[in-house]
């Protein structure tokens, strides 16, 4: 049996905040339906959805994390900064990433990296 795609949907307040966010991200609507309070974005071949009703405590912290992997850590990130997100400096992990983390208008955490090859351990 083969698993055709996997879509994560987070827990949202509210889907114009969220979109807003996400589209700074890079993401576009694919899909939106202000009524139900959901929405569907993509970047590239990734896609998430967004959700109000699933949103059961709104004030509850969330547990969710989100591994973005651009093509181009740098570029990528001077992108989302232009684009007025407050992306925190990449660092290098040591588990050799370069990487930065934000949180969504609702606490589901993003991580953002790239392997970084210039200063990856040989073992």
């Amino acid at each position: 049996m083969k698993m055709n795609r996997l879509i994560p949907m987070l827990p949202v307040k509210s889907i114009p905040a969220s979109v807003t966010f996400y589209q700074k991200l890079g993401f576009s609507v694919e899909q939106r339906n202000d009524h139900w309070g959901w929405a569907m974005l993509r970047f590239d071949e990734c896609r998430i959805m967004l959700d109000q009703s699933i949103n059961r405590h709104p004030d509850a912290p969330r547990q969710s994390v989100l591994y973005l992997y651009p093509e181009d850590i740098a570029k990528y990130h001077e992108q989302v900064r232009d684009a007025g997100l407050p992306l925190p400096a990449l660092d290098i992990t040591f588990y050799g990433m370069k990487e930065c983390r934000i949180d969504d208008p609702d606490g589901n955490r993003l991580w953002i990296g790239q392997a970084d090859t210039k200063n990856a351990q040989q073992d």
